[in-house]
């Protein structure tokens, strides 16, 4: 081994007690929040909400991420980091359980965006912890342990969904269980937490629009994707006759196929234009969904409902991460923080809009309706990059930055030092 390699060895054996403590942390927080949004769709399906009303809950965690990014910073700066990763854990734990106490669509919707927003600070705790740990040698290889994390607990979240009946009060305690359990390794952890931390990262979204045009538009309909499938994929599962067991392997393959496709198409993504990446997911993405609905009866055996979502979400999961490193291909290197938050921003609004509109399709379609709206995303990304390519040529070899997987909900930026 070089004594290069030696050298980042040892440099990742230095910070592994907080890496270990942080990853535990986010990852038992992702588990609780997955399953929860499961939870209150399937949830809000028996209480006879309509789906423009599970719509919208799902689309206030997203609003709520926003805020909570925009303002977290300031919290994280005055108290510091483990102070409000136990309060914002404390009160996301018990938000859970509120839900039970007020079964109405306005209050869920206002719960779900508390949610969020104290989401969002504590994952800006643990992001830029794990920053302030890391160094030059060992950032990739955290950041890409962080997003792989993210998905691996997302697929555990799921699959507790048959732990309990989501007609009952056991699985709103479970979630509200294991997000106070995030709580534990942080605490506990010997690690010393950054000394200086503000939220101010110079978010200019003109300047970055001018500078990726496809880069924030494709943020946008990647929200539109995701938040949709994950706030209404459940609803759609269950009408297409699937049971809570079903149900939680059906989300559970579509975070799997992301998981799955996450590295080969970033390591394709490295070596071509990334557009051509984005646009032939996009393309994927769309054409699964096009022969679901023209191929499949409407009460299909749920293994092919498996292989499909499987598919999809290894089209889609992916697609932020590609976008995220085209548009740090596009500013300069004193930029990517801003940048960063900039995309979290238009990622968020798309996520706040996607389900709201999904919703609304499957009020007016059925459970089609989900499907419509994500196509109509899919295919406004690969139409936009083909025009985009046509505008202007990929930047050079030399100036693209390595390609680093980002969590599956990802919601917060590096906190940087003011000046």
């Amino acid at each position: 081994m070089t004594s290069e390699g030696h050298f980042m060895q040892s440099s990742l054996r230095n910070v592994l007690p907080t890496l270990l403590a942080l990853l535990l942390g986010y990852g038992l927080m992702q588990m609780g929040n997955t399953l929860q949004g499961t939870l209150l769709s399937i949830r809000g399906s028996i209480e006879s909400f309509s789906p423009t009303e599970v719509g919208s809950v799902g689309a206030a965690f997203w609003a709520g991420i926003v805020l909570g990014s925009l303002w977290a910073g300031t919290v994280i700066a005055r108290v510091g980091h483990t102070r409000t990763f136990a309060a914002l854990a404390a009160v996301a734990a018990s938000t859970a359980l509120f839900h039970l106490l007020a079964i109405h669509p306005v209050v869920w919707i206002a719960a779900r965006a508390l949610t969020g927003f104290c989401f969002a600070g504590l994952f800006m705790v643990v992001e830029s912890w794990l920053n302030s740990a890391a160094t030059g040698e060992t950032r990739g290889q955290i950041l890409s342990l962080y997003g792989m994390t993210g998905l691996i607990a997302g697929i555990g979240g799921q699959l507790l969904l048959p732990a309990g009946d989501p007609a009952g009060f056991r699985l709103f305690c479970v979630v509200s269980m294991i997000i106070s359990l995030a709580l534990v390794p942080i605490a506990l952890s010997r690690a010393t937490a950054p000394a200086h931390a503000t939220g101010e990262a110079g978010i200019n979204l003109p300047r970055l629009y001018g500078q990726s045009p496809f880069g924030l538009i494709a943020a946008f309909l990647c929200g539109v994707t995701s938040a949709s499938f994950f706030a209404l994929g459940p609803l759609f599962a269950h009408e297409a006759g699937l049971d809570t067991g079903g149900i939680a392997v059906f989300m559970a393959c579509g975070t799997l196929g992301g998981f799955a496709m996450t590295w080969p198409l970033g390591w394709l993504s490295d070596r071509m234009d990334r557009r051509l990446v984005i646009i032939a997911a996009a393309g994927a993405a769309a054409a699964i969904l096009l022969a679901l609905l023209t191929f499949v009866p409407d009460k299909p055996p749920a293994w092919v409902l498996y292989l499909c979502v499987a598919i999809f979400g290894g089209s889609v999961i992916p697609t932020y991460s590609i976008v995220t490193a085209h548009v740090n291909d596009m500013v300069e290197p004193g930029e990517f923080v801003a940048a960063s938050g900039g995309l979290l921003i238009v990622l968020g609004a798309g996520s706040t809009a996607g389900p709201i509109v999904s919703g609304v399709a499957m009020s007016l379609f059925g459970p089609r309706g989900l499907a419509y709206a994500t196509i109509l995303a899919q295919v406004l990304i690969a139409a936009w990059g083909v025009y985009r390519i046509r505008q202007r040529a990929a930047p050079p070899e030399a100036q693209k930055e390595a390609f680093t997987p980002e969590p599956a909900v990802p919601v917060g930026t590096e906190l940087v030092p003011s000046s």
